[in-house]
């Protein structure tokens, strides 16, 4: 099932002043993405702003994926992660109530400011944002995002991130035979995911590494990276790595911050990070800078919007994966870009390899064709001619 289902009715959508559970009144409308929208609300009961979150799908399945994510949420508390507060369905429709995150999220702030963002606020803002994914990846019910990318990713006032939207978010347990158990929907945004993702192979740590890394890329050389699956099509027909290094775009990104965003981009999960802590330690060995100490304001204007990142996501089906080894997604992954680059190799050496049979028949063709009717003429005088002086002697 995609996006454009048409089981997801606009007419769903809230008008200002709306009230739920005699309690929130909905302020406006915030954004839209592929599986809910998102309000600016008032709690009457307590008098502070919150965001509401409303699923667009009348898709059991994918209801049942929301309550996920609300639940889901709800666990979590760290400073990067918007916290949950209520979930409630009313009129055939399903919300919940979270934090709400004042300022721009960073597709608004690319749109409005074409080109890279500085280098000191992006490397503070990864540091953070490695941070939250050290918390997620070791949490008792490992969390693997799966969706970080520019649009999911707010800035405050104060300078701090914010990773939202855990539609796709993936939880795993080890259950008492030791083996892990797994729930989430299938999904990927293109340009930001990693190939493993794109092709269903299974998700890890390590994908959420490659998200980040790509986000990171964009907003340090203010262009959108390849999608994955363009550079595995790349690497099979042997044409050029369309991925650039970041300091080949923009030289103030350095060559060892370029060095660190290609090994977090590798296609193969296993020449990626070990773990956010060790992609975290790379970062701070170049020089951290803490969020404190860059001044980042973002300037507000009309967007343009045939140029803003809609952050929509493709969603197919909701799953539920059968018990596997951690490792079984790194292996089968691993393996796909194994044969993906013997194929290329072999590609490329392929055309070495054809007999030259062709071109000789070619050849040969060409000698046999019929001649023109004036040149069967003249041959038969050169033959006439030859006849009559062989008889004059």
């Amino acid at each position: 099932m995609s996006i454009t289902d048409e089981n997801k009715s606009s007419a769903a959508l809230l008008a200002p002043d709306t009230i739920l559970q005699s309690r929130y009144r909905v302020v406006r409308q915030l954004g839209r993405g592929g599986m809910g929208a998102v309000y600016e609300a008032i709690d009457l009961r307590l008098g502070h702003t919150v965001a509401l979150k409303q699923t667009l799908t009348n898709d059991e399945e994918q209801w049942k994926q929301f309550e996920h994510e609300a639940r889901l949420m709800a666990w979590l508390n760290h400073p990067v992660l918007p916290r949950v507060s209520d979930y409630f369905t009313e009129g055939h429709r399903a919300f919940f109530v979270m934090q709400f995150v004042e300022g721009s999220d960073l597709a608004e702030i690319l749109a409005q400011q074409p080109g890279p963002l500085p280098r000191n606020a992006v490397v503070a803002w990864a540091d953070q944002l490695l941070d939250a994914l050290i918390y997620l990846h070791t949490h008792e019910r490992q969390i693997v995002h799966r969706d970080i990318k520019p649009h999911n990713l707010k800035i405050t006032p104060t300078g701090q991130i914010v990773l939202l939207d855990f539609g796709l978010a993936k939880t795993q347990a080890a259950d008492s035979s030791g083996s892990i158990s797994c729930t989430s929907v299938f999904g990927y945004t293109p340009r930001y995911a990693p190939l493993e993702q794109i092709q269903d192979l299974g998700t890890s740590p390590q994908s959420d590494i490659y998200a980040l890394g790509a986000t990171l890329y964009h907003l340090l050389t203010g262009v959108k990276p390849p999608d994955a699956l363009a550079r595995a099509t790349a690497l099979v027909s042997a044409r050029p790595n369309p991925l650039k290094p970041a300091n080949e775009i923009n030289s103030a990104v350095g060559v060892e911050l370029a060095e660190i965003l290609t090994r977090a981009m590798a296609q193969n999960p296993d020449e990626r990070y070990g773990s956010a802590t060790e992609f975290r330690e790379a970062l701070r060995r170049i020089g951290r800078v803490s969020a404190s100490e860059v001044e980042y304001v973002a300037h507000h204007t009309e967007i343009d919007s045939t140029v803003v990142e809609t952050g929509e996501t493709t969603i197919v089906r909701s799953i539920r994966l059968a018990p596997t080894g951690r490792l079984g997604s790194h292996a089968i992954a691993a393996m796909f870009v194994i044969l993906l680059t013997a194929f290329g190799v072999f590609c490329s050496y392929y055309p070495w390899k054809i007999p030259p049979v062709q071109q000789s028949t070619y050849t040969n063709a060409e000698s046999v064709l019929p001649a023109s009717s004036g040149e069967l003429r003249r041959n038969a005088d050169r033959r006439s001619n030859r006849a009559r002086n062989q008889k004059s002697r």
